[in-house]
Order: structure tokens, then sequence, then C-alpha cells
């Protein structure tokens, strides 16, 4: 179990909050693969302080996903806390979490998420106006540092939890890192050391001993599993189960694969309409294809198409395929494969 303020999720698992992800249509399958707590992406203070139709879709919640966590961010406290009493009064959302890791630049340099952390003297006072200002469990998720040269993981995490934060997520990477190199997992230890409050662990979770490995390393009190998950909800479920029993369920099979990733993509035209939602799903399917035997060509078909059905017509073809002859590859298609 994860307890964070007065918010209980049944185990220690979470889903991050990616953009261009966690929508409602993946953070429902995450849920019902098991998913202890799903996280939502991003979403801008200022989009939705000022009403933005779009922004204020993505503040949707949908009660079977609870618990769930909704991360604003934004660069300005005065915004910060608009946004978040709009969190805490108008959606069902029952964590209300502030980005202070995104690396990208379009967002540091509004003085907004991984930008925070070369301001611990500004993050304790900007956490404790939040906090005053809600009834949600305010929560952090930020990385160890801006750079090798600014890693102050520590000290910002205890200025999250003297403003009153309810539990911090820490990502193993700088700011400069981006997500290439590896996470440092003895800083992420380092900080549950150092803090009372519920510490949550992420980077370079891939695989369900990967989980164990994290909680067993650095004793923290939930592990995030980001890029793990993208399109491989299993690897969720499987970690869900290992933690508990220490068992691996299987893989899927390529029919289930395939199964779950149209349930996502008719989840997804629900929300957005079917033109969106097919655009959005091609790096998806790109994702549930991954490591499936003779799916290069495939993916190449997907990238092209518009409708749903023509998308779930050549995924079907693909199956039948696959299970009337699983040999039938090519020498071509099996060097794509690798």
């Amino acid at each position: 179990m994860l307890r964070i303020g007065n918010v209980e999720a049944p185990n220690k698992v979470v889903l991050a909050p990616m953009a261009g992800v966690c929508n409602p249509a993946f953070r429902l399958i995450a849920k019902e693969f098991g998913t202890g707590l799903v996280c939502a992406e991003m979403v801008s203070d200022k989009a939705i302080v000022h009403g933005n139709s779009r922004t204020l879709d993505m503040l949707y919640v949908d009660d079977r996903e609870k618990p769930l966590s909704l991360q604003i961010f934004g660069g300005d406290t005065e915004t910060l806390v608009q946004a978040a009493k709009v969190v805490d009064q108008h959606t069902n959302a029952d964590i209300i979490d502030i980005n202070m890791g995104c690396p990208v630049p379009k967002i540091t340099k509004c003085d907004a998420g991984a930008r925070w952390l070369l301001q611990p003297d500004k993050i304790e006072e900007m956490i404790a106006t939040v906090v005053a200002a809600v009834n949600k469990p305010v929560t952090v998720k930020m990385r160890i540092g801006w750079d090798s040269e600014h890693i102050y993981a520590i000290e910002n995490a205890k200025a999250v939890e003297r403003g009153g934060g309810s539990a911090v997520s820490v990502h193993g990477r700088t700011r400069e890192q981006m997500y290439t190199g590896k996470a440092d997992w003895d800083i992420i230890r380092d900080v549950k050391q150092a803090l009372s409050i519920p510490v949550i662990g992420n980077g370079d979770v891939i695989t369900p001993e990967d989980a164990k490995r994290m909680l067993d390393h650095t004793g923290v009190d939930g592990v995030m599993i980001g890029r793990g998950a993208l399109g491989n909800p299993w690897m969720l479920y499987r970690t869900v189960q290992y933690l508990a029993n220490g068992e691996l369920p299987p893989e899927p099979t390529a029919a289930e694969k395939i199964r779950i990733a149209i349930l996502h993509m008719d989840r997804l035209v629900a929300l957005k309409g079917e033109h969106v939602a097919v655009k959005e799903m091609r790096k998806h399917m790109a994702w549930y294809l991954k490591g499936l035997v003779g799916s290069a060509r495939v993916k190449d078909v997907i990238m092209e198409l518009q409708k749903r059905d023509e998308m779930v017509h050549v995924l079907h073809e693909y199956v039948e395929n696959l299970s009337a002859d699983p040999e039938a590859l090519s020498a071509q298609e099996s060097a794509a494969l690798h």
C-alpha cells in the first residue's frame, strides 16, 4: 500500500505523468491492469487559469481511474495557486502534483519544470502557499538536479517537505541528461533517508525485476513507471504481481497486445474523435507492436492510416497471418527486428 496524505493506493506501482500519453484512455487501461496510482499528463497553470477549453478537457477524471494524481506546471507561484484551486475545487482528482522535473526548453525557459531545481530557497514558499490554498494533498515530481554541477536533490526535497508537501517523486536523472544515460538510484536512496514523507522512485524501471531492485536499493515507498509502460500495460500488471507474490505472469501474446491496442484506440476515439485519435494512436501502435514477429512492415503501413476501421483491419490481418504461420518471417523482416 502507498499512502499520500489522506489518499491510499492499493499498491506501490505508480504510472508516471507522461505528456501525450497519460490521457484517460491509457490511464484507465493502466488502472484495469492493477496500477496503484495513475498520474495525468502535465497541464499548464496559465492555461487552466485562462479557462482554455482544450486544457479543461485535460482535467477530466473518470471515477474508475481513482486514486489519480493531476499534475500542473508553471514558474509563477501566484498562477500555480490559482490553477491548484481549480483542480482542488472543480475536479475529482485525488492529488495535486507540481512538476519540477520537465527538462524541455520551452517549459524551463518559462521558469517552470526543472528550472525550479535551481531555486531551493523558493520551493518551500511556493509549496507552502499552494498547500494553504487547497484541501487535496500536494506532491512534487522532480529530478535530482539541473546538471552534474547543480544537484540539490536532498535540499529541494526537504524544502517540499517543510512546505507541507505530502510526497516527492524523484527521477534519478538531471535536466541536462534528459532521458539519456543512467538514473542515479543512490541519490534517490539518499532523498528517501532524508525525508519522513513518502518518496517515489523513478528512472530505469523497465521490467518488474527492476522495480524490485529499486525498492530494495533505495527503500522508496513507491515505484514510478514511465517509458517501460509505453504500449505495454502488462509491465504494470506484471510488476504489481511480482512485488506482491514474487511470481512473474507470462508476457502477452500478439493477439492480446492487439486486442488492448484497439481498446486503447476506441477509448481515444470516444475522447477526441476519430481524426485526432487515429493520428495520436500511430505512435502507440508502434509501441504495442514493438518486439512482435514481422511487425516492422505493419508499423510502416499504420503510419499512413487515417481511419479507425482501416487500422483495425490491418492489425487483425497481421494477427491472423501470424497465427496461421508464426514462422513465416522473411530474412529481411527478421533483420528489421534487430
